[in-house]
């Protein structure tokens, strides 16, 4: 299978995700990585960014895409079979719900979805249960999104926060390729 893979700014699961592609790429996936800007160029305490994008480039044998330009054709012209945001901010998902591209990754996924094809969203935002709530609902009543699992990762310091179970995402792909949305999406 074709998969695009979205990294957006959630820096603190970036380690997280990366196992993730990892299974992806060792369970014979053609791999195309796509990174929000912030991703590409912002040096964090959890990773330097050229380092990351080394990191990703290696594993899946193939460029990062990190431009609108770039991105843009991963559309009607160069289609991909499935496409997953991993991890998604809140930022991200607001952009998504509201048809703003503005960033390569928001690109990538509006230009994937022209075709109703799927998008699975690994959500890691601190304001999910708050300023993100209705982006979260607007993408749930939109055909081909589909969502990881998410709880909450400390209720008492961040109590607005939510972060996907990452660990599910294959299992998610399976369920979204046929058409379902793995529940409960709350847990």
């Amino acid at each position: 299978m074709k998969i695009g893979y979205c990294f957006t700014g959630s820096f603190c699961t970036l380690e997280r995700s990366l196992l993730v592609l990892s299974r992806l790429v060792s369970g014979g996936h053609s791999v195309t990585p796509i990174m929000s800007e912030s991703v590409y160029y912002t040096d964090t305490r959890f990773t330097l960014a050229e380092e990351f994008s080394r990191r990703v480039e290696e594993l899946t044998g193939n460029p990062v895409i990190h431009t609108v330009r770039d991105a843009e054709p991963l559309g009607p012209k160069n289609p991909l079979d499935f496409m997953i945001a991993a991890p998604c901010t809140g930022n991200t998902l607001a952009k998504l719900s509201r048809g703003i591209t503005d960033t390569a990754a928001t690109m990538a996924m509006k230009a994937h979805l022209r075709s109703d094809r799927p998008l699975l969203i690994a959500l890691a935002s601190n304001d999910a249960l708050s300023q993100n709530l209705e982006s979260i609902s607007r993408l749930l009543n939109r055909k081909a999104v589909y969502f990881v699992p998410m709880r909450q990762d400390d209720p008492t310091a961040k109590p607005h926060s939510l972060v996907a179970e990452f660990e599910k995402i294959e299992e998610c792909i399976a369920l979204a390729l046929s058409g379902r949305q793995m529940r409960p999406i709350f847990v």
